[in-house]
């Protein structure tokens, strides 16, 4: 294998130590032809069949709730499964991850900046009689499609600004500063003084907003987890079941478990659930729409991603020169 083939091998490995396997050109090209085919219909269709039919079964065994429950966890697995396997999410996901969890130090200037606020606001609906109304004595499936609703609005509005993000990221890595980026990554050797930064191939920046998205919807999953808990331990100190069933108008129940009781009520749950996710939804928002924290947040990530863009236009450059045998 010559010098040059040893050396794109080594800026491929390194582009999937980063969660960007589509800026691989063979990958980009398998995951390209599969999406393309009937099969992700056939996919899809099977793994919604099997979700439905385990959760009609267990339905039928140990009752409505947990079956609907059931059903859409294993259609959430199945199909992360798939698009973690096929579609390398996990990847992605595993390096949002690490950085998330490695930087969590910059993380607390960013949550404080809409906690009090978000705390504020969710705080007041929290002791409001009528979210208690709504969201305690709304049955389980329910609440997980409106779980699932606050999700998908986040992820929308994530999928419509990150873009722009990426496109910015693009314009900077261009010019002087490419060979600057480079530096110390497996293409410093690769980058020349005429290596330019072409347009980024389509499914390479699908892969910088996916990572994005994946690194802003695991700190907006840890703030919803975090409010989860002090939703949880704020009704057990401060809200009596006296009170609950004031605001309901029907009389509290444990929470369904595998047999085991725990101290938190059915209705407490389900308003923590509920609010947490709202909060979650809140501060997806205001991450997207406020000037200050886009900007923080974006400076810690916006050079990673600029040395990814300046890396590929050294690889896309050598690689043309590597013969298709010793690819």
């Amino acid at each position: 294998m010559s010098t040059a083939a040893t050396d794109v091998r080594d800026v491929e490995r390194w582009f999937e130590a980063q969660g960007l396997p589509y800026f691989v050109g063979d990958h980009a090209d398998r995951v390209e032809s599969w999406l393309s085919s009937k099969r992700i219909l056939a996919s899809l269709a099977l793994v919604l069949a099997v979700s439905v039919g385990a959760g009609w079964l267990l339905g039928h065994r140990a009752g409505t709730e947990w079956g609907t429950t059931v059903g859409v966890l294993l259609f959430l697995v199945l199909l992360g499964g798939y698009a973690g396997g096929l579609l390398r999410m996990t990847t992605m996901m595993r390096w949002a991850v690490r950085r998330t969890f490695g930087s969590l130090g910059l993380m607390v200037p960013l949550l404080t900046r809409a906690l009090p606020l978000l705390l504020l606001a969710v705080t007041f609906l929290f002791v409001n009689a009528e979210v208690w109304q709504v969201a305690a004595l709304m049955p389980r499936p329910r609440l997980w499609l409106a779980v699932l609703a606050f999700a998908a609005v986040a992820v929308l509005f994530l999928l419509v600004r990150l873009p722009e993000e990426v496109r910015g990221v693009e314009r900077d890595a261009s010019g002087e500063r490419l060979a600057q980026l480079c530096a110390g990554t497996p293409a410093e050797g690769l980058a020349g003084a005429g290596t330019t930064a072409g347009e980024l191939p389509r499914f390479a920046r699908v892969n910088l907003v996916m990572v994005l998205l994946f690194n802003q919807a695991i700190q907006v999953l840890l703030l919803a987890v975090l409010l989860l808990g002090f939703f949880v331990a704020f009704g057990l100190l401060a809200i009596p079941d006296s009170t609950v069933e004031a605001w309901t108008g029907a009389a509290v129940t444990d929470l369904p478990s595998l047999g085991a009781r725990v101290p938190v009520t059915n209705e407490l749950f389900q308003v923590s659930v509920f609010l947490a996710a709202f909060a979650g939804l809140y501060f997806t928002v205001y991450a997207v729409t406020d000037a200050t924290y886009r900007e923080q947040f974006f400076s810690s990530v916006s050079e990673e991603l600029e040395r990814a863009v300046a890396v590929h236009a050294a690889y896309a450059a050598a690689r043309q020169d590597v013969p298709a045998a010793e690819r």
